[in-house]
């Protein structure tokens, strides 16, 4: 039974189960990111050769922003595994689910859809 003192950190059992949701995101994002590297590093010919000039122009254009986009996606998937592998030391030091603003502990509904999350909503909408 919950007592009506304010909870300072999540309990072993509570980081445990967190541990696990952010090793299975870990585990995607992995998976995601050799995705897009691979599509990355695939040279894009799709036996297009013979095709007009005009055409060929625009394929090479098309390639071009393809392999940005895939690059800033894989510098932002990049991002997101480490911040998955901050939470992990989080829980390990046993500061994990605390806002770094206002010392509260971050709602849990929060933290199972942003495991990564070092902000309560209070201190997110204290800097908009």
């Amino acid at each position: 039974m919950e007592t009506t003192e304010t909870k300072v950190r999540y309990s072993d059992k509570e980081l445990e189960e967190f541990r696990v949701v952010i090793e299975q995101k870990i585990d995607k994002a992995k998976k995601d990111l050799d995705l897009l590297k691979s599509a990355y590093m695939n040279d894009g010919n799709n036996g297009t050769d013979d095709t007009s000039p005009t055409f060929k122009a625009f394929e090479e254009g098309s390639e071009t922003m393809s392999k940005e986009a895939n690059t800033a996606l894989a510098i932002r998937q990049e991002k997101f595994i480490r911040d998955l592998k901050n939470a992990l030391v989080r829980i390990e030091n046993k500061t994990y689910g605390i806002c770094r603003v206002t010392g509260k502990l971050i709602n849990k509904e929060r933290l199972k859809l942003v495991p990564h999350a070092t902000l309560s909503i209070e201190a997110k909408n204290m800097q908009s």
